[in-house]
């Protein structure tokens, strides 16, 4: 049985990596949050805006631990999800967690292009979203940080380096 749950900040490429690393190893992907939009027939952004983040985070830990019960899988979490509750300490004792780690500048690439999605960016203006970038990686570093594997995911502008990027993720899990 194998479990290996994605972590990061919004942009990383969570996903992108899990589809590519699901299509690789020939096991199921669940990205949480379309999970959460499946179960609960209703957007992460409508969630948001009915209940808050304090809402959506809680609905997020009941469904993480739904999710991460699921046996041979990947799951790529929400950039908030290790933050809250015992998220990180519950997910390290379920499976393989890697962070995958991104510099500001990267992650500001990828978001600036679909911010009007994410719940915490709208509205901001591209200096006030860099700055939002940077302070709330350096916020949530403390959790990324132990999640068991690091891997720098800051080249994955292509689909050729996103081929190599899973074959030294699959090196580095052992895979």
């Amino acid at each position: 049985m194998r479990r290996i749950i994605l972590i990061g900040y919004m942009g990383a490429g969570k996903t992108t990596v899990g589809r590519a690393l699901s299509k690789e190893l020939g096991i199921p992907f669940y990205d949480l949050d379309w999970y959460i939009e499946n179960r609960r027939r209703k957007t992460v952004s409508e969630i948001f805006a009915e209940q808050g983040e304090e809402g959506f985070r809680k609905i997020e830990h009941n469904m993480l631990h739904e999710v991460a019960e699921f046996e041979d899988v990947i799951i790529s979490c929400g950039g908030g999800t290790p933050c809250f509750y015992d998220n990180i300490d519950y997910m390290n004792q379920q499976g393989q967690v890697v962070y995958l780690k991104a510099t500001p500048e990267v992650l500001y690439q990828h978001l600036i292009m679909g911010k009007g999605d994410r719940p915490l960016l709208k509205g901001k203006s591209k200096e006030e979203l860099m700055t939002f970038i940077t302070e709330q990686l350096k916020q949530r570093e403390t959790f990324y940080s132990k999640a068991q594997y690091t891997f720098d995911v800051n080249v994955m502008d292509n689909n050729e380096k996103i081929n190599t990027t899973i074959e030294k993720l699959c090196e580095l899990l052992e895979l």
